[in-house]
């Protein structure tokens, strides 16, 4: 048996050592839990206590650590080496915010200097009074943008930024509703400059504000991408183009030009501090301790329940409305990333990969999903996300009833309602059995001291580095999605015609469908 065989089965044991015990127990057999299992930085308390990640079991973590090199593919992260083995290639987001090598710090710096100079053009009316920008991405060329100016205030220079992600041309239209042509910027994002649904896209939003009689408006075209000459051959106006390096993810892309869109609506300074506090969790990561490192504490809760107890979906509900849209970013981030069948070096993987990842917001879901989450027969561990400083000016009874309840999940899920305690409530059993709650049901919470541009920059760091802590734990590559590319391939080939060796059931919808 290989050592890290050996590793593994320590850590079984030491989880089905931890599950043992009452979750609701383990807060009297350790009074210092809440203490140990919390993590106070960049403005924002992890709690980790509610879960089953005991002494025993972050110990056996930290061996399997030692065994997979933790330490140095961290290290190979922040400091630009080749980390992404199937693309031979670095993974260098950190160093949009300070942290890597030299030259891909100086890179990102230089690159930020040209995405000012074009923020501060639009501010100055270089391409007219703009009112309006349009941006065209899809997955990570759109959530992380759509992510901040959801959350946070809009004061920059054009506050109105609509973005367009899906190729249903139903959502282009409703994009395009109010627009003036002469008065509208278009910001077309693609690594590659070649995604099919944003190159549709850009095309037919430009034709649309020309009939809409717009003129000029491909002077308007601002173009994102790891690919500048493609755009240049396009037709954009090489002053108009934001280059990012080819060794940032389109998940990991939002630190870049990417998010042009979201400094125009936030202001400069606000995506300067976007920057800031992911630098301050990207110190934290670097520095602490795995027992008190928060995004590895993270991925060891997501691991111990995915590939220990078998836990297939991990929930994620956000206490505030600012992050509605949390839930949709982490689904492609996690998901994305650690989706995976073999490790970095082709092997198959002997446990679980990444969970299904899913939520919403509190205090909707309470009313939607969270009966399964109390009685139904899925194990499926919960994070909570709240804020302590409200994001509105109506009085602090609604806040306070919101942080009421969701505090109140994550103590409900853990102590449950035993069947006697049910009975004195009920009177019958069978009723007694309905309201009978087993608890155990393990939960973190996240809390912002308040929601700002630096908080939301390190929760969003901290969850790239909890991705790929996960990852590096499994032995896992977090930086390639070959996943994604499989369906494009065959809907490219279908669009053209192709039906190859396609089978009778998608011929005959292809054939109801009105498209062969």
């Amino acid at each position: 048996m290989s050592s890290i065989d050996e590793i593994w089965n320590r850590l079984d044991t030491a989880m089905e050592t931890a599950l043992s015990e009452p979750l609701v127990a383990k807060f009297t057999s350790e009074p210092q839990r809440a203490a140990r299992l919390g993590v106070d930085t960049a403005g924002i308390h992890f709690d980790f206590a509610k879960t089953h990640l005991d002494a025993g079991v972050v110990d056996a973590f930290c061996g399997l650590a030692d065994a997979a090199e933790f330490d140095t593919w961290r290290e190979k992260l922040l400091t630009g080496s080749e980390i992404n083995l199937t693309e031979t290639r670095a993974a260098t987001h950190t160093a949009e915010r300070g942290t890597g090598n030299a030259a891909d710090v100086a890179a990102a710096r230089d690159a930020r200097e040209t995405m000012k100079a074009l923020y501060g053009r639009v501010a100055d009316g270089a391409f007219g009074a703009i009112d309006r920008v349009i941006h065209i991405g899809i997955g990570g060329s759109f959530l992380g943008p759509a992510l901040l100016i959801d959350a946070l205030p809009k004061t920059g220079p054009v506050p109105d930024v609509r973005i367009v992600s899906n190729i249903d041309a139903v959502a282009l239209e409703r994009t395009l509703q109010g627009a003036d042509p002469d008065r509208t910027l278009v910001v077309t994002v693609s690594k590659s400059f070649t995604t099919l649904e944003t190159m549709m896209n850009m095309e037919s939003c430009l034709a649309a504000l020309e009939e809409m009689g717009g003129t000029a408006v491909r002077s308007r075209l601002v173009a994102v991408t790891a690919a500048p000459d493609k755009a240049e051959g396009f037709g954009v106006d090489p002053q108009n183009i934001l280059p990012f390096a080819e060794t940032v993810g389109g998940r990991y892309s939002l630190w870049t030009g990417v998010s042009l869109a979201a400094a125009l609506a936030l202001g400069w300074d606000a995506f300067e501090d976007v920057l800031a506090g992911a630098a301050a969790m990207d110190r934290h990561f670097a520095e602490a301790p795995l027992g008190k490192n928060a995004p590895a504490l993270g991925a060891m809760m997501d691991l111990g329940y995915s590939s220990l107890v078998g836990a297939e979906s991990r929930a994620v509900f956000a206490y505030d409305e600012r992050l509605r849209l949390l839930p949709d970013f982490l689904q492609q981030l996690e998901t994305e990333s650690n989706g995976k069948r073999v490790d970095r070096n082709g092997r198959p993987l002997t446990r679980a990969s990444s969970p299904i990842v899913w939520g919403g917001v509190g205090t909707d879901a309470q009313h939607a999903v969270f009966q399964m989450l109390h009685q139904g027969t899925h194990l499926v561990p919960t994070e909570f996300l709240a804020v302590v400083a409200p994001g509105h000016g109506l009085g602090g009874e609604h806040h306070r009833q919101l942080l009421a309840n969701c505090i109140a999940q994550g103590a409900a899920l853990m102590r449950g309602r035993s069947y006697d305690e049910a009975m004195n409530d009920a009177g019958d059993s069978a009723m007694a059995q309905a309201k009978t709650f087993e608890g155990g049901r393990p939960s973190s919470t996240i809390l912002l001291d308040r929601l700002d541009a630096r908080t939301l920059g390190a929760l969003i760091a901290f969850y790239e580095h909890r991705t790929f802590s996960f990852g590096a734990f499994l032995g896992i590559n977090s930086f390639d999605q070959m996943g994604v590319e499989l369906g494009k391939e065959v809907a490219r080939t279908i669009a053209g015609g192709d039906l190859g060796d396609l089978d009778a059931s998608s011929r005959d919808l292809l054939s109801r469908a009105g498209i062969s």
